[in-house]
């Protein structure tokens, strides 16, 4: 196997060893200047090249891997199987997919956005394989904290994970199923399908027409929104111990789940919907600390996690696709995110900021080029607003 010896500054990697990364396909997708950006700075990396899946597959499984990174075709096997593959045999390791297009019309087909914790588009910089890895190194070291993990291993019972929304899920990414099917599936369950049929007639998506059933709520509405529905529906009736208004926290929700899908592009949608829906989960966990409240006047320190972070935690423990796992991790903080173009992290900050009056990132937003936006976003969510007050009297 070709190996690229290179070299790289201070290294998070626990064992103290230097980081393996592994591609996987055609060189000629990796920048040319890629081994000597990061040998100017300092301690060993190293780059191991295979040219297919099995390759990929077989050195994986006998030595750990930090970071895998996979071109966009493979001679042997999809890239989302080999993600796949290597999220069985080695969960801990960062998996990153090269995609065709650029950062504004990137579109990952839904299977990878399952697999893979990153997209990059292609052509490929140096700046950004590193920024990403790094990025993701930070999200990995969120998600294996200690701290963290002692927190919510206090949990008794920690929610399960919404078994309708990922029955839904996998109905779509196999493309099975009529409009009748999927009604039948969630009919399946009578109390989320009655609180489903509540939603859909909800100022949020129902737009004065009501809806009556559930075949028409898939008709109208389309997969993705009913499965958001499902979501909402499964997840704010979890039982936990957590002093919360239940209610509030949902409306608010399903206000940010609406604004982060008008405020992406149709390719990223319903995956910046999903992310606005579940971003303050960790509300609903005991044991976790508001964010949004402020700090102490006493001088003491809380030392319990913040319900980011551990919302976070809990999506990656249901196995929900990493990009939604970081725009949940990021959400209120979004400069920790270092993807260079507006894509879920950003839009679920903005859409969770307005639908909770809160300050929203104005420099952030500028360093992405998007600032000019802001007032569209803020006159969508009067709109949703406006219709929800004009439904309530």
């Amino acid at each position: 196997m070709p190996r690229v010896g290179i070299r790289r500054g201070c290294t998070n990697d626990p064992r103290g060893n230097a980081l393996r990364i592994l591609y996987v396909g055609d060189t000629g997708c990796l920048p040319p200047d890629l081994t000597d950006y990061i040998g100017d700075m300092g301690d060993e990396w190293t780059v191991d090249v295979v040219a297919d899946g099995n390759a990929a597959i077989f050195a994986v499984a006998n030595s750990p891997v930090d970071v895998v990174m996979t071109g966009p075709a493979l001679p042997d096997l999809p890239p989302a199987t080999l993600l796949g593959q290597i999220r069985t045999l080695r969960p801990e390791t960062i998996r990153i997919a090269l995609l065709e297009g650029d950062g504004d019309s990137l579109a990952a087909p839904i299977k990878l956005i399952g697999v893979a914790h990153r997209f990059l588009p292609l052509p490929l910089s140096s700046e950004t394989v590193l920024e990403a890895i790094h990025s993701l190194e930070e999200l990995r070291d969120l998600l294996d904290s200690p701290r963290l993990r002692r927190a919510i291993g206090r949990v008794e019972h920690l929610p399960s994970p919404p078994h309708l929304y990922f029955a839904l899920t996998r109905a779509l990414e196999e493309d099975e199923g009529t409009a009748g099917d999927i009604a039948t599936l969630v009919a399946g369950d009578p109390a989320i399908a009655a609180k489903v049929l509540q939603l859909c007639n909800s100022a949020y998506f129902s737009n004065g027409r009501a809806i009556t059933d559930l075949r028409a709520a898939v008709t109208r509405l389309g997969l993705g929104t009913l499965r958001d529905l499902v979501l909402a529906s499964e997840v704010f009736s979890m039982k936990t111990a957590a002093n919360v208004d239940r209610a509030a926290l949902q409306q608010r929700a399903l206000l940010a789940s609406r604004l982060a899908a008008k405020i992406l592009p149709r390719t990223s949608s319903e995956l910046g919907a999903t992310a606005a829906l579940l971003a303050d989960i960790g509300l609903l966990l005991p044991g976790v600390r508001d964010e949004r409240d402020p700090p102490s006047t006493d001088g003491s320190v809380d030392d319990r996690p913040g319900h980011t972070e551990a919302g976070a935690y809990l999506l990656g423990l249901w196995g929900l696709p990493m990009p939604i796992v970081e725009a949940v991790a990021f959400h209120r903080q979004p400069q920790r995110s270092s993807l260079r173009s507006f894509w879920v992290p950003g839009a679920v900050h903005v859409a969770g900021a307005l639908a909770s009056n809160e300050p929203v990132d104005e420099a952030y937003l500028k360093s992405l080029g998007v600032l000019d936006q802001l007032p569209n976003w803020r006159q969508l969510a009067e709109t949703l607003l406006d219709r929800v007050e004009g439904q309530a009297a």
